[in-house]
């Protein structure tokens, strides 16, 4: 596939805020739509297509690191000119499962999988490129409103004890929340870290806002909560905005990640807040240290743990 448009890669490309992304991104360039779901994709594609627009889909479980290998392959051979790689997609748990592998499957697929896509395609980006990854402000233990959820923000003690779903004592009373922090936290020390490894690109994270309506959850959630979400949370989030700024919309979120991705603005290193300002975290994710032994550690397990 051979194109003269500009091409954004956005996992989670589905549902919520990764769908909105997808749809806003189409509208200025080829769509490469990276998840699970050959049915969703196919859907989300022909709906980009039926607008006149360009999009392609490709299949991959991002907490199967064969898949995602196999899917950064598939990326490089479209050729397409990449413009922008959007880290999108994510889970959250209440109760922590493993992957087919045997590891954790939160940290797997919100962590490993997105560092192991962007490590396999960065070679192949053009100079410039700009590579979001979608964090959490959940990974910051001082953060009141994560706090009042039950968050006790990062939890990390090392790659191979979260692939083994272990968290630093002390933290949530639901240990999918720990998983959770933890690896979103660990996603964005990863974009931090990248950048200053390799200037010629762009890496930023992004704190996108609390969407009560997501579907983070999966079938994880009880029936009460997934219908909540879906038609009563919806309607109270935008009345609720304007007083409760972590508040935001799957549309608002859309608008705010494609405009980062597609910024010319050649920032780099930056950890932005649902505005798209930038926003400083814990002190731990500031600290370059913890940054690079995170890189350092994923890098080691993945080399130790691979077929």
């Amino acid at each position: 596939m051979t194109t003269t448009h500009p091409a954004y890669i956005i996992t989670g490309p589905t549902s919520g805020m990764g769908r909105t992304t997808a749809l806003e991104l189409a509208k200025h360039g080829t769509v490469v739509l990276v998840g699970r779901d050959r049915a969703k994709l196919d859907e989300l594609q022909k709906t980009i297509e039926r607008k006149g627009q360009r999009a392609v889909s490709v299949v991959c479980d991002l907490s199967d690191l064969d898949s995602v290998r196999r899917a950064a392959a598939e990326i490089v051979a479209l050729k397409l000119p990449i413009a922008g790689l959007l880290n999108n997609a994510g889970i959250m748990q209440q109760r922590p499962t493993k992957n087919a592998q045997g590891w954790d499957l939160s940290f797997a697929t919100n962590h490993r999988g997105p560092f192991v896509l962007t490590e396999a395609l960065v070679p192949h980006l053009p100079d410039g490129t700009n590579v979001l990854f979608v964090g959490s402000a959940v990974e910051d233990p001082e953060r009141k409103p994560a706090v009042a959820a039950g968050f006790r923000g990062g939890r990390y003690l090392s790659a191979e004890a979260s692939a083994r779903g272990e968290w630093k004592p002390g933290g949530s009373q639901r240990p999918g929340m720990d998983a959770y922090a933890t690896s979103k936290q660990a996603t964005i020390v990863t974009a931090l870290a990248f950048a200053r490894e390799t200037p010629r690109l762009h890496f930023n994270a992004v704190e996108p806002g609390f969407n009560p309506a997501t579907g983070l959850g999966g079938a994880d959630a009880a029936a009460s909560v997934r219908f909540l979400q879906k038609f009563i949370v919806p309607m109270l989030v935008p009345l609720l905005m304007p007083f409760v700024k972590i508040l935001t919309t799957s549309k608002r979120a859309g608008r705010v990640l494609s405009q980062l991705l597609m910024s010319t603005s050649g920032q780099t290193g930056i950890y932005f807040d649902e505005g798209g300002t930038p926003m400083r975290g814990s002190p731990q994710l500031q600290d370059p240290q913890f940054q690079d032994r995170v890189v350092a550690e994923t890098r080691a397990f993945l080399a130790a743990h691979r077929k």
